[in-house]
């Protein structure tokens, strides 16, 4: 990202590959994202799961979702789920162990240190 340029982050090309099948729990789900910078140290981009449901490690992240609907469930730690959808702003941190429930292609911004 270039200051003073602006980035359709809703629109941006993101390439799609198949979720791991070790990660797969329901469905054929894929994920893709686009690397937008960093700004801090804190890498900046855009992230996509279409409909599916699998499994993640996570990293340090803050995330708003552009658009969508998903059902995020925690594992580990044992947390409520949350309920995503376009507007949400949702914070995970490193190794948390989360189920991911998609059942409208997810697309979020993410902020991750």
């Amino acid at each position: 990202m270039n200051p003073g340029i602006v980035t359709d982050a809703a629109s941006l090309a993101v390439e799609l590959e198949p979720v791991s099948t070790a990660q797969v729990i329901a469905g054929a789900p894929a994920t893709g994202f686009a690397e937008l910078g960093e700004i801090g140290g804190v890498e900046i981009g855009v992230w996509e799961h279409t409909p599916g449901t699998s499994t993640d490690v996570e990293t340090d992240e803050v995330f708003v979702v552009l658009s969508g609907s998903a059902t995020v469930s925690f594992g580990d730690p044992a947390l409520e789920p949350i309920e995503l959808r376009a507007g949400s702003v949702a914070r995970l941190t490193a190794g948390m162990r989360t189920v991911w429930t998609v059942r409208e292609t997810l697309r979020k911004v993410y902020f991750a240190g």
